[in-house]
């Protein structure tokens, strides 16, 4: 019988015997997948590479007495690509910006930064889709309610990896109108790292990075690849290549190809010893200052691994990490040589083991007793006496980790924990301060007699002042949260959480007017420039917008929101009190404005204490052009508000 034992570090119910969720049989699940539909992805993934003419195979018949396939699931392979020109492409490491209008959700929010991709990758990806019939036969089994399982050995996996991201935004984000839509799934097999940190990052961001199951065999060198760049490798990479092509005909003597294997498996664990050792230091805060350095001194790789690895190991039970950190060092710490004489037996299982998918998953899978779930990484122990429990000490032998490598998985563990518990440390700091602070701005608003902006600009009486520092703690705080979200020292998924966008969001329109007010006040714009100009907008506003806008699906070009059109406001009305200046030099910017303003007020976005008798608005209206009054946007709602006052 084939058995699945849930087995997470730091647990202790998971110490022995078989999860009772679980069935035990040949159609058990590991992390949501029927192990014969792996079986089956697998087997397709490499009869792709028979079938190099063909963009991609597709398999959706389900197959008599065979209780492996549903009729509610089709597979799509993408074959792999062995010539060098289709895994390098430009710069050393052959990166580019993603393609934004595939990819839009790939990109850092807090910095604004598009995520890089191996540039042919994304080529071979783009061109598939272009000239296939993909987009249609994605469409036919989204609108029939089927889940779409996308494969791909060695490169193949790349794209199937793109495939997958394509349709969750195309499909679950631009066109989400059906319920009967299912979500895609990618299973890959010998795959080369594809993205960079913000790529990972904006996938586990997105809620995405648990649809993709990454198998990778422990001394397979493919994984590794991308940690080199190409100007050291390309005298051999061709020939590298096509040992890993499994209908290569080209043969090498045993000397030379042995020679070969050696010198480039040498080359990609150097690099890759660097990488991660940079990485390593950077999880310690920092520690060894001579790491620090490294970025200026070396072009370090910018690949780094997203979604769920699963190490397996022949006659040993697979090894599962979801954390991004540890897959780094273990991609390192597994396929290191730590005697020298071993290195050329090593080098050649590097490739071997790539070849070898199918046999060694179908081999792992018949005498499979445990799945171990390397979760919790900071209570692992040290060393093969640390636990008393056969299971952790059987799983982190079979990837044969000494102490080095165990301390740099607990900080790959420290760092996870402490995400969230500086996300714990911020929730209640705004619950403590914020909470409050918001709650005195809110009536401060409502008893302002001549309009919020208006009453804070003038800033005549002491509920003024308080209510400046009010703004100041609430900016303190806030800028925390900025700082954090600059080195990534909290959780991915915080950006994705509703209850911090609409936080967010409500401290953006209750405070930022205020800080338009009191840049004017103090006259900033005479040697600072408008408010709007770049760099004069706290980083906070225009990061929060963008935080809503993503949130919602927006993509806007717009210079200004709700919260901040006092500022563009404010420079109108100086061109209307200069001596020099036109209607005529400003009025496609005042009709965008009104334009605006009369949206926002449809919408509910602003209140009515901005149409107040004498507020600054108001008396800017009025100061406009007769003609253009006439026929202006918002004329209507001034004059009702007006009359409402009047009442």
């Amino acid at each position: 019988m084939l058995s699945f034992r849930n087995c997470c570090y730091g647990d202790s119910k998971a110490t022995s015997g078989v999860d009772k969720d679980l069935p035990e049989s040949h159609e058990d699940a590991l992390l949501g997948l029927k192990v014969e539909l792996i079986k089956k992805a697998c087997a397709l993934a490499f009869k792709a590479h028979k079938s190099p003419k063909k963009y991609y195979l597709l398999e959706k018949k389900k197959k008599k007495n065979r209780k492996w396939f549903e009729d509610d699931h089709i597979i799509i392979s993408f074959h792999g690509s062995w010539a060098s020109t289709d895994w390098f492409v430009g710069k050393s490491y052959g990166d580019t910006m993603i393609n934004q209008e595939l990819f839009p959700s790939l990109k850092s929010i807090f910095n604004d930064e598009v995520a890089f991709v191996n540039e042919a990758f994304q080529l071979r990806f783009e061109s598939i889709l272009s000239n296939s019939s993909l987009k249609h036969e994605v469409k036919e089994a989204m609108t029939k309610g089927k889940q779409i399982v996308f494969t791909g050995h060695s490169s193949g996996a790349a794209v199937a990896i793109l495939a997958t991201l394509w349709v969750l935004e195309d499909y679950l984000i631009n066109n989400n109108k059906s319920k009967n839509h299912k979500l895609p799934l990618c299973v890959t097999f010998g795959s080369p790292l594809i993205g960079n940190h913000i790529f990972s990052h904006a996938t586990s961001r997105e809620n995405w990075s648990h649809h993709f199951t990454h198998f990778v065999t422990t001394l397979d060198i493919v994984p590794r690849i991308l940690f080199v760049p190409f100007h050291s490798i390309q005298p051999v990479l061709s020939s590298i290549l096509q040992l890993l092509n499994p209908e290569s005909k080209t043969s090498h003597p045993n000397s030379e190809r042995d020679s070969l294997t050696s010198e480039f498996y040498s080359t990609v664990m150097r690099n890759t010893a660097t990488v991660t050792s940079y990485a390593v230091s950077n999880l310690m805060d920092g520690a060894n200052l001579i790491l620090e350095t490294l970025p200026g001194l070396v072009d370090l790789s910018p690949y780094k691994p997203f979604g769920t690895f699963i190490f397996c190991a022949a006659d040993r039970p697979p090894v599962v990490v979801r954390n991004s950190d540890a897959v780094l060092q273990l991609l390192f710490y597994t396929a290191r040589v730590s005697d020298l004489s071993e290195a050329s037996d090593v080098s050649k299982k590097s490739i071997l083991q790539h070849l070898r998918y199918e046999a060694e998953l179908q081999h792992s899978f018949e005498n499979l007793y445990d799945v171990v779930y390397l979760d919790q990484l900071e209570e692992i122990p040290l060393s093969a006496d640390g636990s008393n429990r056969l299971t952790t000490t059987t799983a982190l032998d079979s990837l044969e980790l000494d102490t080095r490598a165990r301390l740099c998985l607990r900080a790959a563990g420290e760092r996870q924990k402490k995400k969230k518990q500086n996300e714990e440390k911020i929730n209640k700091e705004f619950n403590e301060k914020a909470a409050a602070s918001m709650k005195h701005l809110k009536d401060y608003k409502a008893t302002c007699e001549i309009g919020y902006y208006d009453a804070f600009k003038v800033h005549k009486d002491e509920r003024d002042f308080k209510a400046n520092v009010k703004r100041l703690e609430l900016a303190a705080v806030w800028d925390e949260i900025m700082e954090m979200l600059k080195r990534y020292e909290l959780p991915h998924e915080f950006e994705n959480k509703e209850e911090w966008i609409e936080r967010g969001t409500m401290y953006r329109v209750l405070v930022e007017p205020l800080d338009v007010a009191n840049y004017y006040r103090h006259f900033k714009d005479k040697d600072g420039g408008p408010y709007l100009d770049r760099g004069r907008r706290p980083r906070r506003y225009r990061y929060i917008q963008r935080w809503l806008e993503h949130g919602e699906k927006i993509r806007s070009e717009e210079d200004y929101s709700e919260s901040c059109f006092w500022g563009e406001l404010e420079e109108l009305r100086k061109n209307a009190n200069d001596k020099y200046g036109s209607f005529e030099d400003v009025k496609e910017r005042v009709l965008k404005l009104e334009t605006h303003i009369k949206a926002w007020f449809e919408r509910g976005n602003l209140d009515k204490d901005v149409l107040l008798e004498g507020s600054t608005l108001v008396n800017w209206w009025k100061s406009l052009p007769s003609k253009h009054k006439k026929e202006s946007s918002i004329r209507s709602l001034i004059e009702t508000s007006q009359k409402t006052s009047m009442h």
